[in-house]
Parts: C-alpha cells; structure tokens; sequence
C-alpha cells in the first residue's frame, strides 16, 4: 500500500475531561472501501467530526493528532475546509432543507447557471462579478441530479420538495448530492443502508464499488456486518476510544468481527418463529385506511391486529410500511376506520391515541421523537407528563416537574436499554443515534402502552444492543401482553420476534405470512405479486 487517500495518525480526542479517542491510526488507499465499526460509543462519530471538522470539536477544546488527504497534511477546520480537500460525508442524520426540492438539495452551493442578456451586458464592466447576474440552468441540474439518483438506484422524483419525504428517500438524497461532487476523493458514508430495505441496501452497495473503481476511496461506518464482508476491502474495529483490530476482508468473518466489537462472544440469533400464545380478540381493526404521507402513502389498507401479537410490516422503501402508523396515530392526515378496543378512534388527533395507550415511536426520531437539547430524563418523562401527569409534584392548584421522580425512573430505563450515556441529566444530543433511539423507545414505554407502534425500532443500533433491544420488545409483549406492531427494512429481524408479518406494497397489503414462510414467498409480495392472506393469517 503505497498510495493513501487519507491517513490518521495518533489522533486523540477528550470530551470535558473524558477521554473518547485514545490514539487512532487509520490508512485508507485510493479506490479503496474501508469499514469502521464499533459499537455505539466506540468513536466512530467523533472521528469522523475531527475529518469533517465539525464546530463541536473546536468548540469543546479541538483534537490532538495529524491528518493527511492525498499526501498533504490538513487541519480541516471547518465543514467547508474538508469539502475543499474533497471530502464528503452522508452522515446518519440528515442535513436536507426540507423547503427545498431533491434537485436544490442536491446542488446546493454548487448551482449551474447559463448567460442571460443582463449578464451578457454587463459583462465588459463587471468582468468576473457578472457570473452572479446569470439565471440559474435549471435543465442541467435537473439532468444532473436524476443522473446522480439514478447512480444510487432510487425512482425518486428530481421536482419534489423534500419536506415530508420519507427518511429511506431522504438518505438516498444525501448520497446522491456527495456523488454529484465533482472533487469527491473521499467520502464517509455513514449508516448508510440502516434506514433501507435489503433490495435497496444492495444497490446501494453496487454503487460504492462503482466508485471505487474510479478511484474514489470510501470510509464506511455500518453496524450491518454482512454488509462489511460484501463490499470492504479493510476493516478496522473500535472499541472504547481504540483501534482493537485492522484486518483484511479474507480474515473477516461476522462471529470475528462482533466479537472484537464487544470484547466478547455473542450468542447465535435464533432465527425461527417465536412461540408465544395470541389471543383471538381483534385489538386494531382498519378498514380502508388511507394516509396522505408523501412518499410513503398509503392506499387503502385493511388489517385485522390481534391482541397480544407482534405484527410486523415489511416491504420496500415508499410503500407505505411506514405510513400506517403515522397516519393511525394522528401525524398525517388520513381517512378511513380505525377501530381500537372495539371502539372508533379519531384520526388526526395524535394526543387521543396517547390517551388510548396507543404508543409510537417513529423511524424520525430527530424530528419527531426527542427534545435534542433537552436531558435524558426529561425526554424519557415528556409524553408521561403530558398525557398522564406522571413525574409531576403539586400543592393545590400547582405543579411542578419532579426531577428525582423522572431521574431515578430515567437511570433505570438506562440500565435497561443499555443507553451509552455519562447520566440522566445528559442532554440527549450528546448521544449517539443508536442512544438516541434507545431514549426514543423508553419514552414510549414509560407510557406503558396497550398497544405499540416502532418504525425501524434498532435503526442505528450497534450489533450488540440489538439483540437487547429486540428481547426487551419481546419480554415486554411477553410479560404485559403489549400488542406492538413492528415496521422494519430488515425483514430478518422481523421474523426472528414476529407472529405474523404483512408485506405492504402500493399501499396496500399484499399479503400476511408466517415468520417462517419461505424466502420465495416473501420475495413475491415484495415484487408485487399480491396473493391471498396464507399462512398464519
């Protein structure tokens, strides 16, 4: 290897006297794919703010360590200095303006314009400046944008604005805009795929070695570890700050890599059907449901919920898996009957499915689920307060936050969840994405729900929290007879807890299957092929 796109040297970093990065090595080659992992709170993040020069690593005392890109040493200071160097990032949250279209998002700050007659005539006076005078070349970006899409793999339309898109097409935009860049040397990519489906995952994967072949080096940070093995050429392990292992993809293997990730061996998955007894009673009938949500909209659904059952909801991006709650619990404008208990529920009106114990925790979890600058605890104690007037004090008329209350509850739904945390008292936008969800999950169950909805419920959660946080959901089912319906890109993940699992496509469902189905069968109600409800229906 003689050739380095970028190369880390003793990079060290320190939050408020806590050490995060102890020393960090890394070389990644030209035309290279090189996977970081680690679990949550390893590092990755705040490595890839120091690359990124992100205004958190100043602001909170800057870095100790050298970089090189291309050979040449940089200090990148700030976002723009790294985007000069020719470095892009798609990071786990998205950085979109919701009020503008797919195509502004994606040329921002790198617009096309064409001469106008204005321009053309002043241009003898104002010589460069008359560049800003020229109108914008809408049809070139427009071309440019859709070829950029088209790259990636997504059907999305370049004219849409992209508030109110899904976040599966939001996290396509971001890639889309970072291989528009014509200077791209190195791009980080993010978590790329942990808001996809498999099929989508796999094109996207497709691209990464497209742009490697042209020489593009690529740094990808995922907790999907099949993933790693597909598509890494290196991969390099975290764990508490450290770089525990920097190996070939031929001396990868799942159990290998899981294994240095958390310093021990994990169990096997049971991947099989989860025994668990399910009552008759129908706890959520809809009937003709329909949900205006832009791109993932849905067009009449029909679906029967049983009481005490784990429902999964597969299908690809945009075909409205995720539309279904949304809509039930009040968050997009919908029509059709939701019948809950045996009982009419109002639609658009989100605080009466709370007061119904009907709980939800959304795949947003920035935009819809937390309260960023907000502590933990509050965040976990928020929805209960409101609804329920828990973790509240009073005299007379008066009341006011308990603060113990919610702390001492909030340290346990830590412990629980295993939320990477320095405290309750922490605000919640110091967490990583994957301990953000974990807050978002524990809210909804302090609310101790009748019936429970979770959109992509470990989006962003490292390999070994998942398994905790997939046998909490189910010990919960278990021990309270929770109903909980489960919307997930991973369909492996909803047949290892699920006792049904309805494929939506077009908004519709195409059909209700065991966990247990074959591949086949759910390989052709993704594809389309609507057929009657079978097994396990």
């Amino acid at each position: 290897m003689t050739n380095p796109a970028l190369v880390l040297q003793d990079i060290r970093k320190s939050y408020f006297g806590n050490p995060v990065l102890k020393g960090i090595d890394l070389r990644v080659e030209v035309g290279e794919i090189h996977a970081l992992v680690g679990e949550n709170g390893a590092g990755k993040s705040t490595l890839m703010n120091i690359l990124f020069g992100m205004p958190v690593i100043r602001e909170t005392g800057g870095y100790e360590g050298r970089i090189e890109l291309g050979g040449r040493p940089v200090d990148p200071r700030t976002p723009s200095d790294a985007m000069r160097h020719g470095v892009g990032m798609v990071h786990q949250e998205f950085m979109l303006l919701p009020g503008f279209t797919v195509t502004e998002n994606i040329k921002l700050n790198r617009e096309r314009t064409r001469p106008n007659a204005v321009s053309a005539a002043l241009r003898p006076l104002l010589r460069g400046g008359a560049a800003s005078l020229e109108s914008l070349d809408w049809k070139r970006m427009h071309a440019e944008s859709r070829r950029a899409l088209d790259g990636i793999g997504i059907a999305l339309d370049e004219h849409l604005p992209v508030g109110g898109l899904p976040v599966g097409h939001m996290q396509f935009i971001e890639i889309a805009r970072e291989v528009d860049k014509e200077n791209a040397r190195l791009l980080v990519f993010d978590e790329p795929t942990a808001v996809l489906t498999e099929g989508e995952a796999s094109e996207l994967l497709r691209a990464m070695k497209q742009l490697a072949a042209r020489g593009i080096a690529q740094l990808f940070i995922t907790h999907r570890l099949e993933e790693v093995l597909e598509v890494a050429d290196r991969v390099t392990v975290l764990r508490d700050g450290e770089v525990v292992s920097s190996l070939p993809r031929s001396e990868a293997s799942v159990e290998r890599l899981a294994e240095l990730m958390i310093g021990r061996a994990i169990p096997e998955r049971d991947e099989g059907p989860r025994a668990a007894s399910v009552g008759e009673r129908v706890v959520l009938r809809l009937r003709d449901l329909r949900v205006a949500m832009p791109g993932e909209e849905v067009r009449g659904v029909d679906l029967d919920v049983r009481e005490g059952e784990i429902l999964g909801l597969a299908g690809l991006a945009g075909q409205g898996k995720i539309g279904i709650a949304n809509g039930v619990v009040g968050l997009f404008p919908a029509s059709g009957q939701v019948e809950f208990r045996g009982e009419p529920l109002p639609l658009g009106k989100p605080l009466e499915a709370l007061r119904r114990r009907i709980g939800f925790v959304s795949e947003d979890r920035r935009q819809v689920g937390l309260l960023l600058d907000q502590s933990i605890d509050l965040n976990i104690a928020a929805t209960a307060i409101q609804v329920q007037r828990r973790f509240l004090r009073g005299l007379g008329p008066l009341s006011w936050y308990d603060r113990a209350a919610a702390r001492a509850h909030a340290t346990g739904q830590i412990e629980q969840l295993d939320i990477r945390c320095r405290g309750p008292a922490q605000p919640v936008r110091r967490l990583s994405g994957g301990n953000q969800q974990k807050v978002c999950l524990a809210r909804a169950l302090t609310m101790a729900p009748d019936l429970l909805f979770v959109s992509e419920p470990t989006r962003g959660i490292d390999v070994g929290a998942k398994d905790r946080v997939l046998q909490l959901l189910v010990e919960r089912n278990r021990a309270h007879g929770t109903t909980m319906i489960l919307a997930s890109s991973e369909l492996a993940e909803l047949r290892r807890v699920c006792d049904r699992i309805a494929v939506i496509e077009r908004g519709r469902v195409a059909g209700i299957l065991a966990p247990d189905a074959r591949d086949v069968e759910f390989g052709l109600l993704f594809a389309g092929e609507t057929r009657e409800s079978r097994a396990g229906a």
